[in-house]
């Protein structure tokens, strides 16, 4: 007998592999021997975690270019040696199967040789060819089994999956190694129909605006049968009833006529010129191939609301922001969820379609696809569609563009199936859309389909693309077109005549001609009620009343009954020490006995919102105790018996049928996490949508998503979002990278009241600024820069009373200081640094009163004005910590230069800040000790006795008297 040691040869991984399947199916049948082998090589390990042991084999097999015969662990008994053969076979298809599968319409795809596929690799002769073998859903001779497997495995599919849990793995088997049915008439006629349109509109825009970029689909139309069959098959589930799209430039314009219904005319209108979407000289519109729409259109089971995501010209960006939506969507279609079980994921659908360079080159999607499984983010996985034309924008070899084989080999890092298919083949096409959306809706995971086509013209239509791939484009040009290909094949199953393929495309350039909507199923059904919900904010968007007063103060009772709600955790439930100690704190403060800290402050400004019905969702790296040990939303059960039970989130059990809570720990990712907070917010109007940087700094990292859509999402779409950034800011000398959330980066990118940029430096302040963002009648994102040091400072700490009474001030003046002869304007914790160091020398710094900007975008003019009318004739100080090319100063110059001037009563202003830099800070701490001295001494300027700054008072009356 043969012991498994002596045959771990690369020859047989394949059979190694099936009799490893085996095994897992049933230990019991396999041999007694080769079960201990096994049992020993899992040693305990659970079955969805066996992979290594595969994988083991794989590299065994890759080792080996020689053939080699297997022999039998035992001896071979009832089973020949054409079973066991063919026992590897059908492994070796199911793992290596894609390398040779026909998914290249322009057969330039090098298949790689994998000889286990081939019955030689396993010594068998041509006689046993013959032998009738039956393995699982496989049976008939030698021959004909391998005939199945490459028809399956090696035809216009190439599926990767073996990577998957076992009982995913046996889920893809039995639906595509069974016997199906084929499509019927209507499915296949329904199909030319689609591919008809895709192509039609394509044609049609080349010859009437020739030149114009539109960046096509020609090369890609099975795309749009495509997606018609995902969204016709989501339908008939009955379960989905929303689906949000996102994707890049090409195939857009098709897919909004083609797909969404959008009137050919309205489409026309935008590339004559005609159409806008507004006439407010505020709105700055997009191009026609970054907007958005969304439609409801019929199906078998009712109609179904489709919503394309805006998407700029940061092509993958898009895909964290439609995953957030996606969320969104469903966080809404369980208003009342029991909190003891997961929220529904499977009735709003996600689909991402993705180019063939971007998918792999751009690391927003490996971001995404991480966040995709985790409890704060996951959407119940989403169909991730690949248009992949093999050339990205213009490179012409895969190995300037990517060092995986596919470009689809990030899939594997959310374990996610690949099903890389032949646009050609418009039934491969559909039964690929059939699988993907049945495995998300059974699995709740992402999945890929790896569309493979063509580009026909350049990456736009004024490229010349023969320039850098020549070899292709001469394929490219003899290519008749995939609508060809697939009409002539109904032709010939006698489904359609040529007659009928021409009646087809004539009938449909006539709906273009007369400009109506070439979609059938669309619906007057309204199936998402979001724009009922952001209609009343879209009108206060339009009279932007930047002054409107919420009330945001709140009853001392309520606080009181809201903290004791905070404070109270399940029985048994052991906190930490510290955290304890914090709870307690928070306790006496609620009732009055101590000042409010910054943690309490924003703790209340949640609990309150909650309590009056808006939801609060807040992500970030630490957001659930803090970065800096401030907030503890979040607690832990320090016995740590159960870690899947042991957070606590009290805000969750404030009342029945409050607002929806969620405090998120994410991954460490800056871009992916904001994009995808940014796409929660413009689908959740009633929620209070928060993102925390774990520095301030470190925003950086997400920048595309502040420019492209927090910033101008409104101005170019007419997109409405109240998302709000908590940015910790302020020089402690922690060194560059931990010191300035770049708050000049924010102030560049305000205009025409675009968003809001505050600096609060109180507990109350944050409160009320919080809750102003939800009770005000508008959504505009908000930018915080919020304190490190200053979380506990007891100067930044407040009464009670001013959470019970009052509002967020955006100027906060000096009531100790009146005439002053000199006013220094500052923000943040530098005020109290300030007010520290003249508390300090109160008889050197005589007449210096000092003044909190706490709102520096939509700059509060009238209300700075209003303090400084108190102050005629006084310097004007403007101070900062951060250097002078950086922070405030140089975006805010002009607006106190308007308002001293409009004054009139003989201000002067200067600026006081560290020297110009090009890094944010300095690393060292001692340097950083002198810089903020200098620019605390510069602000407060020269010291003036009691004697000398009475008699400056006293000039000052006989100038205003004279005057």
């Amino acid at each position: 007998m043969t012991r498994p040691e002596t045959i771990m040869s690369g020859g047989n991984a394949a059979f190694l592999d099936g009799l490893y399947e085996d095994y897992l199916a049933d230990p019991q049948s396999v041999d007694p021997e080769w079960r201990a082998f096994f049992d020993a090589e899992r040693g305990g390990v659970q079955e969805a975690r066996h992979s290594a042991v595969q994988q083991a084999f794989y590299e065994l097999g890759r080792q080996s270019h020689g053939r080699t015969v297997v022999v039998s662990p035992a001896a071979a008994g009832e089973a020949s040696g054409a079973q066991q053969a063919v026992s590897g076979l059908i492994t070796s298809h199911r793992v290596y199967g894609h390398l040779q599968a026909e998914f290249d319409p322009l057969g330039l795809h090098d298949k790689t040789l994998a000889p286990e596929l081939n019955p030689e690799y396993y010594g068998l002769s041509a006689n046993q060819m013959n032998e009738q073998v039956k393995d699982g859903h496989f049976s008939g001779t030698v021959s004909e089994v391998l005939q199945q497997l490459r028809s399956i495995y090696c035809g216009p599919i190439g599926y990767e999956y073996n990577y998957l849990p076992s009982e995913e793995r046996e889920w893809f088997q039995n639906r595509i190694e069974v016997r199906r049915e084929g499509l019927s008439k209507d499915e296949k006629l329904r199909l030319l129909d689609r591919l008809n349109a895709a192509e039609g509109l394509e044609k049609y825009l080349h010859i009437k605006y020739v030149g114009q970029k539109r960046f096509s689909l020609e090369g890609s139309e099975s795309f749009i049968p495509l997606l018609d069959r995902l969204i016709q098959q989501a339908g008939k589930t009955g379960t989905i009833k929303e689906i949000v799209l996102g994707m890049a430039h090409r195939g857009r314009l098709n897919t909004l006529v083609n797909i969404f219904g959008k009137r050919p005319k309205d489409l026309f209108d935008e590339f004559e010129g005609k159409k806008v979407l507004s006439e407010n000289p505020d709105i700055s519109g997009d191009v026609k191939y970054h907007l958005g729409f969304s439609s409801d259109v019929a199906t078998a089971n009712g109609p179904l609301h489709l919503a394309l995501a805006f998407n700029p010209s940061h092509l993958e960006l898009v895909s964290p922001v439609v995953h957030g939506s996606t969320r969104a969507r469903q966080d809404r279609r369980d208003e009342t969820p029991d909190k003891m079980r997961e929220v529904r994921r499977d009735n709003v659908l996600a689909i991402t379609v993705h180019g063939d360079a971007a998918v792999i080159g751009q690391g927003v999607v490996m971001e995404t696809l991480n966040i995709s499984r985790l409890r704060g983010f996951t959407t119940g996985g989403a169909v991730r569609i690949v248009i992949n034309n093999q050339i990205g924008f213009t490179i012409s070899d895969a190995r300037d563009s990517r060092s995986s084989r596919y470009c689809t080999d990030v899939a594997k890092i959310a374990n996610a199936p690949v099903m890389h298919v032949n646009g050609d083949d418009l039934e491969a096409v559909a039964f690929a859309a059939d699988l993907a959306l049945a495995y998300r809706q059974q699995f709740g995971k992402d999945v890929f389909i790896d569309l493979v086509t063509f580009r026909r013209h350049g990456h736009n239509e004024a490229d010349d693309p023969t320039m850098t791939q020549p070899i292709m484009y001469k394929k490219v040009k003899a290519h008749p077109g995939t609508l060809a290909v697939y009409a002539d094949k109904l032709v010939k199953e006698g489904l359609i005549d040529e007659a009928g393929v021409r009646a087809m495309a004539d009938d449909y350039r006539d709906r273009l001609d007369r400009g109506e909507s070439v979609v059938a199923e669309l619906t007057d059904d309204t199936v998402s009620d979001l724009g009922q919900r952001w209609a009343e904010y879209k009108q206060a968007a339009k009279e932007s009343n930047w002054q409107s007063v919420a009330e945001t103060a709140v009853p001392a009772e309520k606080l009181a009954e809201l903290t004791d709600k905070m404070t109270t955790f399940p029985e048994g439930f052991e906190l930490h020490r510290g955290v304890k100690r914090v709870m307690e704190a928070r306790r006496a403060m609620s009732r009055g006995e101590q000042p409010v800290d910054w943690g309490m402050g924003e703790m209340l400004a949640y609990a309150t919102l909650l309590d009056e019905g808006y939801n609060v969702r807040l992500s970030g790296e630490d957001s659930g105790r803090g970065t800096f040990v401030h907030r503890h939303a979040v607690v832990h059960d320090q016995r740590g018996q159960d870690p899947l039970k042991g957070d606590y989130l009290s805000l969750e059990f404030l009342r029945p049928g409050q607002g929806r809570a969620e405090v998120i720990d994410s991954t460490l990712s800056e871009e992916g996490v904001l994009a995808f907070e940014y796409g929660y917010s413009g689908s959740a109007p009633n929620s209070l949508v928060l993102w925390e940087a774990q520095f301030g700094d470190f925003a950086n990292g997400a920048q595309a998503v502040i420019d492209q859509f927090i910033a101008a999402g409104e101005t170019k779409w007419l997109g409405l979002s109240g998302i709000t950034l908590l940015l910790p800011h302020g020089y402690e000398g922690a060194g560059p990278e931990h010191s300035s959330a770049r708050i000049e980066r924010y102030l560049q990118l305000c205009a025409q009241n675009n968003m809001q940029v505050a600096v609060p430096s109180s507990a109350s302040q944050i409160f009320h600024l919080l809750r102003r963002q939800m009770r005000r009648g508008y959504r505009k994102p908000l930018i915080v820069f919020t304190p490190k040091s200053l979380l506990r400072n007891k100067r930044a700490m407040t009464p009670l009373s001013e959470l019970t009474d009052g509002r967020f001030r955006n100027v906060i003046g000096d009531p100790e200081v009146e005439q002053a002869r000199r006013v220094v304007i500052s923000s943040g914790k530098l005020h109290w640094e300030l007010f520290d160091a003249r508390e300090e020398d109160r008889e050197g710094y005589h007449g210096t009163a000092l003044v909190r900007l706490e709102q520096l975008y939509p700059f509060p003019q009238e209300e700075l004005a209003a303090e400084l009318r108190r102050h005629p004739g006084a310097q004007v100080v403007w101070s900062q910590e951060e250097p002078e090319n950086q922070g405030a100063w140089l975006l805010i110059r002009e607006d106190l230069e308007r308002t001293l001037a409009e004054l009139g009563l003989g201000h002067t202003l200067t600026y006081v800040s560290r020297r110009r830099a090009a890094s944010t800070a300095t690393g060292y701490s001692h340097v950083h000790a002198k810089e903020q001295a200098k620019v605390i001494a510069d602000a407060l300027g020269e010291k003036v006795s009691r004697e000398d700054y009475d008699a400056q008072v006293e000039l000052t009356k006989e100038a205003g008297a004279q005057g």
